[in-house]
Order: C-alpha cells, then structure tokens, then sequence
C-alpha cells in the first residue's frame, strides 16, 4: 500500500507561473549533462524525465541528455565531469554531493542543479542557501541533525530495547564527517550507543558485519552513499543473514531488502529538479535561485523482511508508512 505525507520540517517549495511551463525556446535542442556518483536508478530518471514533460522538454526533442554514473567509485568523478565539459553541455545536473563537487571543480561557468546534495553551504558549493552566489544551485537533501533523530526514534518504535547501533559510513564520501557528527549528537539524545563502522569498499562488508556480530548490536544504520546504493542488496542481504535489523536513508535500500527508512521523498526531489533544469534553460541565473531543502519525507518499510528477522511492526507503525513493501 502507499499514502503520501507532506511534513514541512524546513524550507518551502519554489512556485513557477504556470503559464510558461509550455513556452519553450523555438529551433534550439538543449544538451543536459546528468553526473551520477552511482549507478542508473530507473524510478528517480522517470521522475526527472517526468518533471521535464510537464515543463514542455521532451527528451530527443528539444532536450538531449548526456548520462555518465562513477558507479559508486569517486575517483571517475573528475573524468566525467571534464567529459561533460568538453561536451558543452548547457547545464549540469549532478547528484548527490561528490558528483555536485566534481561538477563544481571542472566549471565555474556551465550552470549545476544539485540533486539531493548535502550541507552544500559547508561544501563552499553554494554562498547559502538564500543566494546561491555562483553556478550552483538545487535541491538539498540536508535539513540537519534532526532527521537522524527521526530515524532512531523510529528504530527504537520498532525496537524499544534497542541501545547499541552500528553505524555503517564511507570514509570517501565528503560527508562523512558532517555525518557521523550529526548521528552522534542525535544518539546522545537517546541514549543510544554507537559502533561507528569505517568502510570504503564491498570487500570490507564482511569485516564490518563481523565486528557487528562480535559487539551484539541491535540494530544497524546505513548512512546514505552512492556505493552503498550500488552495492545495496548486497548490504540487505548480510544483514538479514547476520539477523541485524537495518535503518536507511532512502527506498531504494528497503526496496532491495533493507528493513526500513525514512528521510526526504527522493522521487520528489527528482521531479522538482526539473523546475531548475528549466528555468535555467529559459536564461535564469543558478546565483538567482535559492537552494530548496526537502518538504516532503516518506517512511518505507519492508514487512517481508521484518518477518524474516522475526520482528512484528506496530500497527502504529505502519499506520504511519508512506509505503510497506509485503
């Protein structure tokens, strides 16, 4: 089953007039660059794809797409920034943080809608979020601390013995620091212990899983990262195997297998990204448009996975799911 949930934590959402949406540049096909830190996610490109029909942009029309995916490995970033570049693109769509930062470096001239990035402020991506100052500008995932809170206070709903969580992070990722500080601070407010878990590949899955086996942890909580996605079954599988109950950041993970998230609608955050693509297309400047921060949040919970690690949902829980995948 599926129910949305608006819940206006922070920010508000930009309105365009409607009247312009079907106006669009005669003769001209645009050429948009789209720079992924992971791998193709079909269920977020269609609601890009979405927001750009419902602009007037139709893609091989009057807009061609140039995609290029680091599959979950930093390192490619730069490359495919540059490759972007010289491609000439009109403007860069580039999500989340360590594309949007690789994007940054290649160009301070070709105009980059963020996707989903994080504290672009403290990543000198952006002056703030109000006046945006250079080339870049978007949609954050960001709304601080108080979304980790959230996630705990949902787990310990689920599990109400919970006390001792591993923390799963890619020391690669640029905010991993940011990351782990803001966790800290929300399991000091619960009373939760941490096992902070240090990775920056697959093959330290094992090794982490392990040292989770031998603290006796309750429960795990995966911090979102492109590599993570990539290797998201994979991480759900180990999970269900070791008997941990898992924690994400976005569906996708519940949808291959992880136990439960809650944070920002990503689909959402896709679809509005186009608003950006196009106004920016029709000669707005990216210093001119505020950074959006999420306005609408979803809870995911997979029910076939609670059933195989032997826990019962609270029908209060569920009673407030977005989404339960059964």
């Amino acid at each position: 089953m599926r129910r949305r949930q608006f819940i206006a934590l922070v920010g508000s959402a930009v309105a365009w007039p409607i009247g312009v949406r079907a106006q669009q540049p005669a003769g001209r096909v645009h050429r948009v660059g789209y720079l992924g830190s992971g791998t193709a996610a079909p269920r977020l490109l269609d609601a890009f794809r979405q927001g750009l029909r419902e602009l007037g942009w139709a893609e091989g029309q009057n807009i061609i797409i140039e995609y290029r995916y680091a599959e979950g490995q930093y390192d490619r970033l730069p490359d495919l920034a540059d490759e972007l570049v010289r491609l000439e693109v009109d403007i860069i769509a580039a999500s989340p943080t360590p594309a949007a930062l690789a994007a940054k470096n290649a160009t301070e001239t070709i105009p980059i809608v963020g996707i989903g990035f994080d504290n672009p402020v403290q990543h000198r991506l952006v002056a703030s979020l109000a006046r945006p100052g250079g080339n870049v500008t978007g949609l954050s995932y960001s709304v601080g601390p108080e979304i980790f809170g959230k996630d705990l206070e949902l787990l310990s709903e689920l599990i109400p013995q919970v006390r001792h969580v591993a923390v799963l992070s890619n020391t690669a990722n640029p905010n991993h620091a940011l990351m782990v500080s803001n966790v800290e601070t929300a399991a000091r407010l619960f009373g939760v212990d941490l096992l902070l878990l240090e990775v920056r590949g697959p093959d330290e899955f094992d090794g982490a899983f392990a040292a989770m086996a031998k603290e006796r942890v309750e429960a795990l909580f995966v911090f979102g990262d492109p590599m993570f996605s990539v290797h998201r079954a994979r991480l759900a599988d180990l999970a269900v195997q070791n008997r941990v109950p898992s924690m994400h950041t976005n569906s996708l993970h519940v949808e291959a297998g992880g136990l439960m998230c809650y944070g920002p609608s990503f689909s959402d955050l896709w679809r509005r990204a186009a608003t950006y693509v196009d106004k920016i297309l029709k000669g707005a400047k990216p210093a001119d448009l505020p950074v959006e921060q999420p306005t609408k949040f979803e809870l995911v919970i997979n029910l076939k996975t609670a059933k195989a690690l032997g826990l019962t949902v609270p029908p209060t829980l569920l009673n407030r799911a977005d989404e339960v995948i059964e």
